[in-house]
């Protein structure tokens, strides 16, 4: 799970391929009507089906949402525009941190974006830029630690911007950014800078937790959705 594979390629396919599949889920909702931010959107039941989260899956009990929401994307420019971020952003932190220990700031992150987009607003929520978003705090947080102004400067700079886009375009959970940069903030604090940047073996096992939770989890949802709406 180390240097030879790209774990942000693994994550880029995994939303990619979840994206087709919410779109096989519920074709019909393909063709509805809406403007540039809904081309190629897949429908709220399909999305449901494959775990996306909110404040009915948070009552019902359905904690690991959390953990699968991050990998599903609500129209064509929505995965473009995150899986851009996730390729530009992911190798850095992986270069600083070690890849194991970015894969698990892009989940902390993740999870803790949506726990707080739960917790304080409750609507229906996918993506990573809650976990984009980590990445960006974590990048920053290893500028600090480092010494580096000019870094922590230019990453703080694209941070504001990435914030105040998300309060200029509708639809933006904006609960969700703090959380996931609040949340990879604290993660990389906590995170030791090796120099060899391997990572240890508790490393690859919360890794593997990670996965075990998202693939789990995917398919706990679809169970569940698909006998409410068959009952």
């Amino acid at each position: 799970m180390g240097g030879r594979l790209d774990l942000f390629n693994v994550i880029a396919g995994a939303c990619v391929t979840l994206y087709a599949l919410a779109l096989i889920l519920q074709p019909e909702a393909i063709f509805q009507a809406g403007g540039l931010m809904s081309i190629l959107s897949p429908g709220g039941r399909a999305l449901w089906q494959l775990g996306m989260t909110g404040g009915l899956a948070w009552d019902q009990g359905w904690w690991w949402t959390i953990f699968t929401a991050m990998y599903l994307h609500g129209s064509l420019l929505h995965i473009v525009f995150n899986v851009m971020w996730i390729r530009n952003l992911g190798p850095g932190v992986a270069e600083v941190y070690g890849p194991g220990r970015a894969f698990l700031l892009f989940n902390i992150a993740g999870a803790g974006s949506f726990l707080a987009s739960n917790v304080m607003s409750g609507v229906p929520t996918i993506g990573a830029s809650g976990s984009i978003f980590g990445l960006l705090a974590a990048l920053i947080v290893y500028g600090r630690r480092r010494g580096s102004s000019v870094m922590t400067r230019q990453l703080w700079q694209w941070a504001i911007i990435l914030g105040v886009f998300g309060f200029i375009m509708p639809g933006i959970n904006n609960w969700a950014h703090g959380g996931g940069f609040a949340a990879g903030w604290i993660a990389a604090q906590l995170m030791p800078l090796d120099d060899d940047r391997q990572d240890s073996s508790w490393v690859l096992l919360a890794s593997l937790g990670f996965v075990a939770i998202a693939v789990v989890g995917v398919g706990m949802s679809f169970v569940r959705v698909t006998g409410i709406l068959l009952g």
